[in-house]
């Protein structure tokens, strides 16, 4: 498995318990997690420091939502008794999202910088035998390796015309000022995202998704209440028929079916590609190390999801090079499991792994906790488990906000009443659903959960609403079964 001992070495050679390939959030947590074990620890860079979220993702993605929000709540005072003329300045709002974002990374750069000099190695990492890398000539031989190279944006080559236009969500954090009008492709995350804040700073925008996708959401009542409140607001078709991308001396040009069946084309500045982020682990060699297993459907090394180790090899690869949860708190908790394992190796320890927990912070939030609708359909059957809903068109705290819109709905398990998962489209989705991630990784039942204070009014009073109606249901249900078995 690893190159034996008594082979000789070409100088300059390194010799590590732990190599962890990708300096990001996961392979910084991996790299502190093994370093508590050995200090024959050295991490691998090729690019800039600074972590996806700090440089491209969370962090700058928010700083443009908040100027977004800020206009908006601006030009919909109205109905308050509240007027504002409302003048958004392009280039001022990119100024403060470049700055802020950069101040993020300053603060990865500089703890990066602080390691130790003898644990750093520049260079590109490539396999050229179990345990045993090449990093551009200095040959590196360790007990185990960590791969965590992150992720990068997925581009369909339909999109090949119109190169010239096309920006990725790394591109947009760069710009000095607002294009005038984007075509966003992608009703993921990402798009979603970008695509309402541009549209709210003033930018023309059009969505275009594939295959129904709205964010993370599954729930087919939680996703219907999240698609109306998107298209009341900007134009959105989360299935759309697009019929070719083309440029022209105008810009690009979209021809695509509308939903009411007409075929139209419009003509963008930019285009948005959100097609999703696929594992950057192509040209790292890891046949050589014995990993052969790859996801076909996201393109990452297929892991036991508990020890995150990649077959029988001596290799853990975590974070967003395995495609699995591509969030930071997973890539955190999944580099530390990773690090201590490769520290640990041979003797490796499965780890327990916290309630998944999604956010995306358009407007209405979206959140998804524990086992989302489609999965408990797949693997229980609808029979299996309750629901409890609530639609926040009339929920108290929501109507005096002016954010009564979308829904929530809680799934419990119909024997024991536990809570298995949720979904939310609606306002303050990022508190609700840390609610009910704790109460779900604490395993509380939705008695319990309606046990605990509910305070008057707030926007969680709605999040009781469904767990009265969960509740409810289940004793009907087991109420109904008693009788039939009597």
């Amino acid at each position: 498995m690893i190159a034996p001992l008594e082979t000789k070495l070409p100088h300059p050679h390194r010799e590590v318990d732990v190599a962890v390939i990708g300096a990001g959030t996961a392979g910084l947590a991996a790299y502190r997690a093994a370093v508590a074990h050995t200090p024959r620890v050295v991490l691998v860079e090729a690019g800039p420091h600074g972590t996806t979220c700090a440089r491209v993702g969370c962090m700058p993605s928010k700083l443009l939502i908040a100027a977004a929000e800020a206009a908006h709540e601006a030009r919909e005072a109205g109905p308050f008794g509240v007027h504002a003329d409302v003048r958004v300045d392009g280039r001022a709002v990119m100024d403060r999202v470049r700055r802020e974002r950069d101040r993020f990374v300053g603060f990865v750069v500089d703890g990066v910088e602080r390691l130790p000099e003898e644990h750093m190695l520049r260079g590109r990492a490539t396999f050229l035998a179990p345990g045993l890398l090449d990093v551009d000539g200095t040959i590196v031989r360790a007990r185990a390796v960590v791969v965590a190279t992150g992720s990068e944006p997925f581009v369909p080559p339909v999109f090949d015309a119109v190169r010239d236009r096309l920006v990725v969500n790394d591109h947009v954090f760069a710009w000095h000022d607002l294009p005038r009008s984007v075509a966003v492709f992608g009703g993921g995350v990402i798009g979603i995202e970008i695509g309402q804040a541009l549209h709210r700073l003033g930018v023309r925008v059009r969505l275009f998704g594939r295959g129904g996708a709205i964010g993370p959401l599954t729930d087919p009542v939680v996703r219907a209440a999240a698609l109306r409140a998107l298209q009341a607001e900007l134009p959105f078709d989360p299935d759309a028929a697009v019929l070719s991308v083309a440029n022209s001396p105008d810009g690009a040009q979209i021809t695509f079916r509308g939903e009411d069946g007409e075929i139209r084309v419009e003509t963008f500045e930019a285009v948005l590609v959100a097609a999703g982020r696929r594992p950057r682990v192509r040209g790292l060699g890891l046949e050589n190390a014995g990993v052969y297993e790859v996801d076909a459907k996201t393109g990452g090394v297929r892991v036991d999801p508990l020890t995150l180790r990649a077959g029988q090899t001596n290799v853990f690869v975590a974070g967003d090079a395995n495609g699995d949860l591509p969030v930071l708190h997973e890539a955190a908790d999944e580099g530390r499991i990773a690090g201590e394992n490769a520290a640990r190796f041979p003797e490796v320890q499965p780890a327990k792994r916290r309630t998944p927990l999604g956010v995306v912070f358009s407007d209405p939030q979206l959140a998804v906790v524990g086992e989302r609708w489609a999965e408990l359909v797949a693997s229980r059957g609808e029979d299996a488990f309750v629901t409890g809903a609530v639609d926040f068109a009339d929920q108290g705290r929501s109507r005096v906000m002016r954010k009564n819109r979308g829904a929530l709905r809680v799934y419990a398990d119909k024997v024991e009443g536990r809570l298995l998962g949720a979904e939310m489209a609606g306002p303050r989705a990022e508190n609700v659903g840390h609610l009910l991630a704790w109460a779900h990784q604490q395993g509380l039942t939705i008695e319990q959960m309606l046990g605990m204070p509910f305070y008057h009014p707030v926007v969680e009073e709605g999040l009781r609403t469904a767990l009265r109606e969960a509740h409810a249901s289940r004793a009907s249900q087991n109420g109904a079964a008693r009788e039939r078995a009597a």
